[in-house]
């Protein structure tokens, strides 16, 4: 363990090799603008033709990842449903099982993080669904409303935005 500790600044410090990265490109970035905005407001606009709240935070970190890293394996249509849907399972579970304290909070990210890993459906806003969804009390009705019609109107303007462009492609895989 004290070697471990002892190699921890060398290994804070980055890799030494570094990958080259794209160039910028503003015509991407005014893309995923547009794109970002048109998924949150077609998740509003459900909500009001619904009545019922779909939007939660965590889907304002999907929508980077969607509209601003598409390319990026968190980003593809398995870990965003998976992962959305996972962690507000977890989210219900643990709400079920009594807890809604800060020690549950925390265990709901963690055991969230865990089974999306270990089914590959890391998606980091996932762990933010598992928080939200403790936090409010979440019950059965949260998997469906508001994480899986909310992650699915996202991935549709996704599929949408990302693939009338010539710039773009999504998905890069579905499983």
């Amino acid at each position: 363990m004290k070697r471990r500790f002892a190699r921890l600044p060398g290994k804070l410090k980055g890799r030494r090799n570094r990958s080259v990265r794209k160039p910028l490109s503003l015509k991407y970035a005014i893309w995923g603008l547009l794109s970002g905005t048109a998924g949150i407001l077609a998740i509003l606009a459900v909500t009001r033709l619904a009545g019922h709240p779909l939007l939660i935070g965590s889907f304002g970190a999907s929508a980077v990842l969607l509209f601003g890293a598409a390319e990026s394996p968190l980003a593809q249509p398995r870990n965003l449903v998976g992962g959305h849907l996972l962690s507000a399972a977890v989210a219900v579970v643990v709400v079920a099982c009594g807890g809604t304290g800060s020690a549950a909070i925390a265990l709901a990210v963690g055991v969230a993080t865990l089974l999306m890993y270990l089914t590959r459906t890391v998606h980091p806003p996932g762990g933010a669904t598992a928080l939200i969804g403790v936090q409010g009390h979440a019950g059965a009705a949260f998997l469906l409303m508001p994480v899986l019609v909310g992650a699915l109107i996202l991935l549709a303007v996704a599929l949408l935005t990302n693939n009338i462009v010539h710039h773009r492609h999504y998905p890069e895989h579905w499983c």
